[in-house]
Formats: C-alpha cells, structure tokens, sequence
C-alpha cells in the first residue's frame, strides 16, 4: 500500500509559479497511475492533471492547460506538478492521488483513485 505526502504549496501573486511534490512510500510509484486534484472551500474535489505509470500519458483540466504540468521520477518515487501563470481561481488544497492501472492508463476520476495524500495549501493573491 503507497502513502503520499504532498509539499510545496503556499502562498503567491497572481501570476507566478509553485511546484509541487508528491512523495510516495510503502511501495514503488511505477505500479500506479498518479493524479492531482483540488479542491476550494465550499466546493467539490476537482480534476487538475493525470500521467499514466509509465509517463508517457498525461492529461489535464481544460481550466489548467498550458499552464500546469505533471509529472513523475519513478526512481525517486515523486510526482510533481509545475504550476505557471497562476490565477486566484487556482486557490485550494491539492491533492495527490494513486490508483493501480495499465502502463498507459490515465485516471482522471476522484472515485477511481483508492490513495490520498494529506494535501498542500495553495493560495493566490490577486
């Protein structure tokens, strides 16, 4: 069973950048497909971006596209998302998630997902 810790969130301007990182332990991260998703007070856990076990597959929120970017290092079992371009709308915990799949599946679906981090605090300042 995995266990994720995500990291890195925080408070910025509209406009600028965070990463995130997602570290996973209690298993290898090359058996899962990994997701971020988010959420704001008040509302329902969205969809921010996916990559499959491999990374050669990696979808996105059309909400986020062209400004995020997901991705993995299976060797040091982290996941990342590249935050550019950041607006206040962007405010919300994020989460990092992991389900078991195919090398090239994509889970873009918070039911489909067993395991969840804690979440990271993400916060823009317009």
């Amino acid at each position: 069973q995995v266990q994720l810790v995500e990291s890195g969130g925080g408070l910025v301007q509209a406009g600028g950048s965070l990463k995130l990182s997602c570290a996973a332990s209690g298993s290898s991260i090359s058996y899962y497909a990994m997701g971020w998703f988010r959420q704001a007070p008040g509302e329902d856990r969205e969809f921010v971006g996916a990559i499959s076990r491999g990374g050669g597959y990696t979808a996105y929120a059309d909400s986020v596209k062209g400004r995020f970017t997901v991705s993995r290092n299976n060797d040091k079992n982290t996941v990342s998302l590249e935050m550019n371009s950041l607006k206040p709308e962007d405010t919300a915990v994020y989460y990092c998630a992991a389900q078991t799949g195919s090398r090239s599946e994509v889970i873009v679906t918070t039911k489909q997902y067993n395991y969840w981090g804690q979440g990271t605090q993400v916060t823009v300042s317009s």
